[in-house]
């Protein structure tokens, strides 16, 4: 079993899928000469050619709105925005035709295309590079958002994502693109959409996050355990649909729990979770629901960004007013 990073599992994905499925191309910005700005797709053009992995103009609404036309018609488009600062002139086809393409044609079209974008920040880039506005996405009825957390992961979820029915954003956190590798099997493998994973086991609060924040959510467990306290980390791995049912379970078992994502706070993806364990576990709380998350601001440039992006320190801070309560 080989042991790869997160850009390596997602190439794997995409190598396997359209190696064993000519139906399914990719296409955007650069993803063919260059292999993509982070190399994600390297080595497709060569093996696939021209046909199948697409250099588009850099026009991000004619990228989706291509891929909307290739799926109605029997194509699996995978089209790649570079940057998720740059999904605004995509969010019209998205929303207004992505989404609604199956409802609008009362089951006759579908779209089972899948959006990557690279998402969040942590590498220092300029503006419009950093954005993590998953919570737009999450907002459309019709279209299901996913965010890997490791290699692994990543390479199932791709898979699933291709092959699902549905239009699937699958947002990429390039924090960790190559921060670490992990076992990930050669064969084909799915890992499903909808479902919530434990990845640290705990009995007296958990941890929920998603995407690079998981990191900072399994250190500040491990600093919390030198003082007493036993944390549960919970990575929801698919943002729409929700697993609901899992979070719920890990509120219900340690009666305190702590959302953590890089996303400003307002109307953020963790005031939609915190909302729902009120309505489904409020009877399980022993403590407040707390919010560790970016602020209501752009993500800054350079090294103010390690000032935006939450950390373990503000974590563990939030473990301990839970904890004492």
């Amino acid at each position: 079993m080989a042991k790869l990073n997160m850009v390596q599992a997602i190439n794997r994905a995409l190598l396997e899928e359209m190696g064993q499925d000519d139906r399914v191309v990719v296409m955007g910005e650069d993803v063919g000469v260059n292999g993509g700005v982070f190399r994600v797709t390297d080595g497709l053009l060569e093996k696939f050619g021209a046909s199948r992995v697409i250099d588009t103009p850099l026009a991000e609404s004619g990228i989706v709105g291509t891929a909307i036309g290739m799926a109605a018609y029997g194509i699996k488009p995978v089209a790649e925005l570079q940057f998720m600062g740059f999904l605004p002139p995509a969010l019209d086809q998205i929303i207004c035709h992505v989404a609604r393409i199956r409802y609008r044609s009362r089951g006759r079209f579908q779209s089972p295309l899948v959006i990557r974008m690279p998402y969040g920040g942590g590498i220092h880039a300029p503006e419009h590079h950093s954005e993590s506005t998953e919570a737009i996405l999450v907002h459309i009825p019709g279209i299901k958002v996913v965010i890997p957390s490791g290699p692994h992961d990543a390479k199932g979820l791709m898979v699933s994502a291709i092959r699902d029915p549905d239009p699937v954003v699958f947002l990429e956190p390039k924090k960790i693109y190559r921060a670490f590798k992990e076992e990930v099997p050669e064969e084909s493998y799915t890992v499903p959409l909808g479902v919530a994973k434990v990845l640290r086991e705990g009995r007296d609060l958990v941890i929920i996050s998603w995407g690079a924040m998981i990191r900072v959510a399994l250190e500040a467990a491990e600093k919390a355990s030198a003082e007493g306290y036993d944390c549960r980390v919970v990575d929801v791995r698919t943002l729409s649909p929700l697993d609901d049912e899992g979070i719920v379970r890990a509120v219900r078992e340690t009666g305190r729990a702590i959302i953590l994502h890089e996303a400003p706070r307002t109307c953020g993806m963790g005031a939609e979770i915190a909302a729902t364990i009120m309505e489904k576990a409020f009877f399980s709380l022993q403590a407040p629901i707390e919010r560790v998350t970016g602020f209501d601001t752009p993500m800054p440039l350079l090294k103010m960004e390690d000032h935006y992006m939450p950390h373990s320190e503000r974590v563990l801070r939030a473990i301990r007013k839970v904890m004492t309560a």
